[in-house]
């Protein structure tokens, strides 16, 4: 899935003019209980300010807090400002760089400001890979890297008529074993199931219902 997919798009981003003062901006983030939003120039990108951004700025200068507040721009106090997306990135490489960063910012070539991906949607996305937000049976095991294990395994859901909620894999550089996670709707065929992937040569590692 590409970074487009789960941006969000500027007319639904909450944003901050270049010359809006920090208190304006920081009303922003106070009434939409937000912790940094995009500051333009117009449709251009200057950068990320984020609530650290502000507070950072305040304890290391030496300015009254109304006079640093008022008189301070919002561009002024920015960061990222060269960090950003086209939103051709696959989604789950913007991971690390949110990791510490609340967003991180999609602009076109010409640095027009197209919308934001938050840390929230990546952990969402994750979330769903691993099937979270549904109830089920989630089944751990390994099995040797050998061509048709893959295979294998479809055969077997197929004829247990299984319905897969989720399905992740692990340790593609191994050349000797792969571990997977697969998460299934419970069923009451789940013991012959997992009787019959052990006896396939899968070997069951955990075993957790949610």
């Amino acid at each position: 899935m590409f970074v487009k997919s789960i941006m969000i798009p500027k007319f639904n981003c909450i944003t901050a003019k270049s010359d809006d003062t920090l208190n304006s901006a920081l009303e922003k983030m106070e009434l939409h209980q937000i912790d940094g939003l995009p500051v333009l120039n117009g449709d251009e990108y200057v950068g990320v300010l984020t609530r650290f951004n502000i507070y950072q700025g305040f304890f290391l200068g030496n300015q009254a807090r109304e006079d640093y507040l008022q008189n301070t721009k919002a561009s002024e106090k920015v960061s990222f400002q060269e960090k950003f997306l086209t939103g051709t990135e696959l989604f789950e490489t913007t991971l690390i760089e949110l990791k510490d960063f609340p967003l991180i910012c999609v602009v076109d070539e010409k640095r027009r400001f197209k919308g934001i991906v938050t840390r929230v949607d990546v952990l969402e996305q994750f979330q769903s890979a691993f099937g979270m937000k549904r109830s089920g049976v989630r089944i751990a095991f390994t099995s040797a890297e050998t061509k048709g294990r893959i295979a294998r395994l479809a055969e077997i859901i197929s004829l247990f008529h299984e319905s897969i909620i989720s399905f992740v894999t692990f340790d593609e550089t191994d050349k000797l074993v792969r571990r997977m996670v697969m998460k299934i709707e419970k069923k009451d065929n789940i013991d012959k199931f997992l009787q019959k992937l052990e006896d396939s040569g899968f070997r069951i590692l955990s075993i957790d219902e949610d």
